[in-house]
């Protein structure tokens, strides 16, 4: 009796341990994505620096209009080489690469443009 007391509280604790990783997961793997239409014409320079942070560049224009651009994403390049394989009986070592392939992924940025009122006019997501 004491054997099956202690292997359902064993088990309990293990659904509600699965269940607490399961939420916890599921809620830092999702990221609401902004809908940038919605917030022109409503969304402040203020409200962007409180919610992105200071942007990474920013210049105002003669006529009042800010331009800010903040990097999302960091790009990076990443680069695997593929051994080289002989044919029977000679693919014994040392084996070289025969080619080696690299694939580039640019910085990611966002660039807003506030009209002299401080309101968000547009908004353009690029590449460089």
């Amino acid at each position: 009796m004491l054997y099956m007391t202690v292997n359902t509280r064993f088990c309990r604790s293990g659904i509600l341990l699965l269940a607490l990783t399961t939420v916890f997961v599921t809620g830092c793997a999702t990221r609401p994505r902004i809908d940038w239409n919605s917030r022109t014409g409503l969304y402040t320079y203020e409200q962007a620096i409180l919610e992105l942070g200071p942007p990474d560049k920013n210049a105002k224009l003669t006529d009042g209009t800010i331009v800010a651009e903040w990097l999302t994403r960091r790009g990076y390049t990443y680069a695997y080489t593929s051994p080289a394989y002989g044919f029977y009986p000679w693919d014994y070592g040392p084996f070289y690469p025969t080619y080696v392939d690299t694939y580039s992924y640019p910085d990611s940025f966002l660039r807003l443009v506030f009209g002299s009122d401080g309101v968000l006019r547009e908004f353009k997501k690029f590449y460089r």
